[in-house]
């Protein structure tokens, strides 16, 4: 069994094994011939000479060569302020005297847009928290484009929340947050874009309302829907009235009325003490008339039981 799990687990390993921790940002600027003069020609080769002292560990006093770029960044390498080239993670050698590293930060990011009042289009004033998540597409762009691309991200976000909800009235806003998030997050990204960065989504964290609106807004949902409860109690008793109507008129016809006329003499039979039975005079007249009518029969059955003393034990 564990030779199986053994050999279950080392096909994992070598696909992991194969995964680049991260992408490959690594490409040389096509600068040609560049003549810096005799200054530029000197400093290089002084560089070169304090780089080559500089590797020896007992050599303290000279520059060491070899800058460090830290997992999920990159490079910019600039030779007298000029970009030169985009290296990845690890150690990279530099002219120390003409070459700088320029370190960038590839990692998703997250910024927290500052709170602002906005005024939707219905005239009510809220506030909008909102945070994007993003991260370095392209660094030349980003390092070299814009001078604080983090700043500019956030403040072309806050603009765009302001012009969106602003377009939106209240009950929009409270219901299609997510819309609303991503109509924001496709209006910002083609600029996002153009400074060299990448975002992945825009969240509308919270909105709140003033004290005075949150009432008014409670107020309206109560008052919905106590008069929601009163047209379904309204629509409950209507079909009551119509259920009670309809059990009148059956209740009305002549062969209940029958049912329970005798009903009520079987249940005199069944009591003790002294009965009185009455009769309507249209049942008596068709009783003493003997007509083979079905109310007739009924009398007689029930004048049969009240007339048997078994039923008076």
């Amino acid at each position: 069994m564990s030779i199986n799990a053994h050999s279950d687990q080392v096909p994992l390993h070598r696909n992991q094994s194969k995964r680049p921790p991260q992408a490959d940002y690594y490409f040389e600027a096509d600068l040609g011939y560049q003549d810096h003069g005799w200054y530029g020609t000197m400093m290089n080769c002084l560089g070169s000479i304090c780089g080559g002292l500089g590797m020896v560990p007992c050599l303290c006093c000279f520059p060491n060569p070899f800058k460090e770029v830290d997992q999920g960044h990159v490079g910019l390498v600039t030779r007298f302020g000029k970009f030169y080239k985009c290296v990845n993670p690890g150690l990279v050698k530099v002219n120390p005297l003409t070459e700088t590293v320029h370190h960038i930060d590839i990692k998703m990011q997250l910024v927290e847009i500052p709170k602002q009042i906005i005024m939707t289009k219905d005239n009510v004033n809220v506030w909008i928290d909102s945070v994007i998540y993003w991260h370095i597409e392209n660094p030349f762009r980003a390092e070299f484009g814009v001078s604080n691309v983090r700043k500019a991200l956030a403040e072309r976000t806050q603009t765009t929340l302001r012009h969106v909800l602003g377009a939106k009235t209240l009950q929009d806003c409270i219901e299609n947050r997510e819309a609303i998030a991503k109509e924001i997050q496709d209006i910002t990204k083609p600029v996002a874009k153009q400074w060299g960065v990448k975002i992945e989504s825009i969240m509308i964290k919270d909105l709140k309302l003033s004290a005075e609106l949150q009432e008014s807004v409670s107020a309206a949902a109560q008052a919905k829907r106590i008069g929601n409860a009163k047209v379904i109690s309204a629509k409950a008793e209507v079909d009551s009235a119509k259920l009670m109507r309809a059990a009148a008129d059956i209740l009305s016809t002549p062969a209940a009325m029958q049912i329970r006329y005798l009903e009520t003499m079987q249940n005199l039979a069944k009591g003790n003490g002294t009965r009185i039975v009455y009769l309507p005079s249209d049942a008596a007249e068709k009783a003493s008339s003997g007509s083979g009518s079905s109310f007739g029969r009924m009398q007689a059955a029930a004048y049969q039981e009240l007339s048997n003393p078994e039923n008076f034990k």
